[in-house]
């Protein structure tokens, strides 16, 4: 691909739109070496945008609290941008573009930058890419990057190791929805939301959250009790609420700036590249490591080597010389 990618940096950083729609398009689908050189390129100009995770179960009116989020921040003179995980196409593996359409309103608007992504089967409830999508937005100057996941459950949770802040949402009405997502999603939680209040069951469904994180801080004595989320009520189509959430986040994002997400953060996003770049490796025959893992497969196949001792050489591990004899 014979992109120039130091130029793409350079214009997407001078506010080029243009330039961060095809770097954000290279970062889902350019090959490893351009995906490289666009991560070397925009992280020094990385300007310390805020991110904000929106995450929760399918249905509980994420894309509206994210929309009605975008207003309000506008609002306070922030310019922002929105990375909206859809479930992926079927036949094309391309975002179904429903948060794009719901938020339509901010079109005209300059200072507001919507893009989706497709999920493509990556677990964890975003696009694979998105830590280098977030790169991508932070460099191009904007304020406040809202990341909103796909519909979610118990254990996708990878927007913890994303945003500064998460508000994990739910609403009254869905059966079991408190249930099905406590086991993860909500231990991730800087603020609970229960959205769509007007509705029957809202009451119920906030003293159960109240109830779960009382006992969860039982559980844990050593938590301070200030660390526990709050717990607001939404009704985001009508734009109720929303200021509440917004300034929780806000708060919960700036307390943190002094602790060691960012550092967290930095370790994941490495953990993840490297493993990335080592499936890659081992499952081209072409390579040195895809060769060897081969070369050891068929040792195993033979009956010459467990599993185990397989895995110890192909790490290079200490004892690998007396396993692989």
């Amino acid at each position: 691909m014979g992109e120039d990618v130091a130029a793409l940096c350079e214009r997407l950083v001078a506010g080029d739109r243009r330039a961060l729609a095809r770097l954000l398009t290279l970062v889902e689908d350019g090959p490893p070496d351009v995906h490289r050189r666009i991560v070397a390129g925009l992280h020094p100009h990385r300007r310390g945008a805020r991110l904000l995770g929106i995450t929760g179960p399918p249905g509980v009116g994420k894309s509206s609290l994210t929309n009605a989020l975008v207003g309000r921040l506008r609002a306070r003179g922030r310019r922002v941008a929105v990375l909206a995980v859809d479930p992926s196409s079927p036949l094309t593996g391309g975002a179904l573009l429903g948060d794009r359409i719901r938020m339509q309103e901010h079109h005209a608007d300059a200072d507001v930058f919507v893009r989706s992504m497709a999920a493509r089967g990556h677990l964890g409830g975003l696009a694979a890419a998105a830590p280098e999508a977030a790169l991508a937005l932070d460099a191009a100057g904007y304020d406040d990057v809202l990341i909103e996941t796909v519909g979610v459950g118990q254990s996708e949770v990878d927007v913890m190791g994303v945003a500064d802040a998460v508000a994990v949402v739910l609403a009254p009405g869905l059966g079991d929805s408190v249930q099905a997502a406590k086991a993860g999603v909500l231990e991730i939680a800087d603020v609970l939301v229960v959205n769509k209040a007007d509705q029957s069951g809202a009451g119920r469904l906030e003293s159960e959250l109240r109830t779960m994180l009382e006992v969860g801080h039982a559980s844990d004595p050593s938590r301070p009790t200030e660390a526990m989320p709050p717990v607001l009520r939404t009704v985001a189509v009508r734009g109720e609420g929303v200021d509440e959430v917004l300034d929780a986040l806000a708060d919960r994002a700036a307390a943190d700036a002094a602790g060691d997400r960012e550092v967290r953060r930095a370790r994941r996003w490495i953990a993840e590249l490297a493993l990335g770049r080592l499936r890659r490796e081992l499952t081209d025959p072409a390579t040195a490591a895809g060769g060897r893992l081969h070369d050891l497969a068929d040792r195993v196949v033979g009956g010459g080597m467990d599993p185990a001792a397989a895995a110890d050489v192909l790490l290079g591990r200490p004892g690998e010389a007396g396993s692989d004899a």
